[in-house]
């Protein structure tokens, strides 16, 4: 029975930042997985992957509608769909070999195999017992379905099945407006396919800043992608490679049915907790299947913690790998922490969104009196060049003391400048403060402090 201080259960982001910080700080550290790789879901089949489609069919749709006007006549480019998902596969292994090298250099123990803590400070994996001081739960999640939608992973697939399909389907139906399926839905529209998005709400990307939300859908739609919005889904019937998705209009009721060659279940995720023993072991789940924690990620178990998807909060990768470390410096007596209010969120479609802090909707909800500063890319000289200008960044700063509360951006690398708001309201920043910082010219990230300057007495170029 090998004892160490800290058992991590799960190595994707939260998993493995988690062991490695643990490690750094002294700790005698394991880290369990029943993958043959590292990196759990966003390493092997959620973001990176994602990501390098996404980046592959930008690259593709530069080269149809932007390189003959920059001078760049190379004809009709052919798609190799198999040597993409071979880039993509390189892609992920690349990232995953580099978390094993992680592991190694940092004297992190590689526990191969599917764990459960049959009582506390004791993992099994296979018929393995090892005692540990601290486990951590960073399991992650997984997708979630709905009534009357069977998932095959051949013709009704989840995001996973969506990484891998031997071929472009011709028709698909997206079930979920949200960050994956509008993700997925633009890479398979950039490759030709006819992509129609069924969504139960009215609005894209529930939750996100209203602006953006019509903003975003307009753009979609402009390239290619087809909406059916208010729409609950019934059912999905399959054959073996064809689907009927029968859906209701939530505004008259009305029954329609709609034809695909792959239907993308896209309508979020759940915490994956199965097999870990925790009924047994008495640890406390909250109604939605999460794990119970009191604040600090600590269980009502003594000694076990849990981190991520599994618990409350944003499913994101990179909350998960925060609280990660915020529990590693925890449980090595330091003072873990978080701050929640400056997590950023990022759609890597074309344009891309992103957004930190409060919405205008939050702020009104509140009674917060605030002030807007909003500035459009195509007043900026980087983005007009590039093909860029749609889309805006939008500051939200409290209107007595300039205090920035949230921002909102869609266009060219949105997930790159949010950053820097981010570091901006983790110090307390006020808009003015962005205001006066040079910014280099000529940027994409100029349209940040333009939007800054818009919340004083307003932006230069607009």
């Amino acid at each position: 029975m090998a004892s160490y201080d800290v058992i991590v259960i799960g190595s994707g982001p939260g998993g493995y930042v988690c062991a490695i910080r643990c490690a750094q700080l002294g700790l005698k550290t394991a880290c369990v997985e029943g993958r043959d790789t590292l990196g759990g879901t966003c390493l092997n089949v959620g973001c990176i992957p994602s990501k390098a489609l996404l980046h592959a069919t930008e690259m593709l749709h530069e080269s149809e509608h932007n390189f003959a006007k920059m001078g760049l006549n190379v004809g009709k480019l052919k798609i190799d769909w198999d040597q993409m998902l071979s880039y993509k596969k390189d892609t992920i292994d690349a990232n995953t070999k580099g978390v094993a090298f992680l592991f190694k250099k940092n004297k992190v123990d590689w526990l191969k195999g599917w764990g459960s803590i049959p009582e506390a400070g004791q993992v099994k994996v296979g018929d393995d017992v090892h005692e540990a001081k601290h486990i951590v739960i960073a399991t992650g999640s997984e997708a979630a379905s709905l009534p009357g939608v069977e998932v095959d992973e051949k013709v009704v697939v989840t995001s996973t099945g969506a990484l891998e399909l031997p071929r472009i389907p011709k028709k698909m139906v997206v079930i979920g407006a949200g960050v994956i399926g509008l993700e997925l839905g633009s890479v398979y529209n950039r490759l030709g396919t006819d992509v129609t998005v069924v969504e139960f709400l009215d609005v894209v990307t529930p939750g996100a800043d209203g602006e953006v939300q019509k903003t975003f859908q307009r753009l979609l739609k402009r390239q290619g992608l087809n909406f059916i919005m208010g729409a609950a889904v019934q059912k999905v019937e399959t054959t073996k490679t064809k689907a009927k998705v029968s859906y209701q209009l939530r505004k008259d009721e009305s029954e329609h049915v709609i034809d695909a060659d792959c239907v993308l279940v896209a309508t979020g995720r759940r915490p994956f907790t199965n097999g870990l023993g925790l009924d047994g072991l008495g640890l406390a789940l909250t109604d939605r299947g999460q794990v119970k924690t009191d604040g600090h990620w600590r269980t009502n178990i003594d000694g076990v913690w849990a981190i991520g998807d599994a618990i409350d909060g944003p499913m994101l990768a990179h909350k998960a790998e925060d609280e990660g470390m915020a529990v590693a410096e925890s449980i090595a007596g330091q003072a873990g922490h978080v701050n929640y209010g400056v997590i950023p969120g990022v759609i890597y479609t074309h344009p891309e969104v992103s957004s930190v802090g409060e919405t205008e909707e939050q702020l009104k909800e509140a009674g917060r009196d605030y002030k807007v500063g909003k500035f459009s890319f195509m007043g900026n000289g980087r983005a007009k060049a590039n093909f860029a200008g749609d889309g805006f960044v939008k500051i939200l700063a409290d209107k007595a003391t300039d205090r920035i509360l949230g921002a909102h951006i869609i266009g060219p690398m949105a997930g790159d400048l949010i950053h820097e708001i981010c570091v901006a309201m983790e110090f307390g920043a006020a808009a003015e403060d962005l205001a006066r910082t040079c910014h280099a010219h000529p940027t994409y990230s100029e349209a940040v402090r333009e939007a800054a300057l818009a919340c004083g007495d307003g932006p230069i170029h607009s």
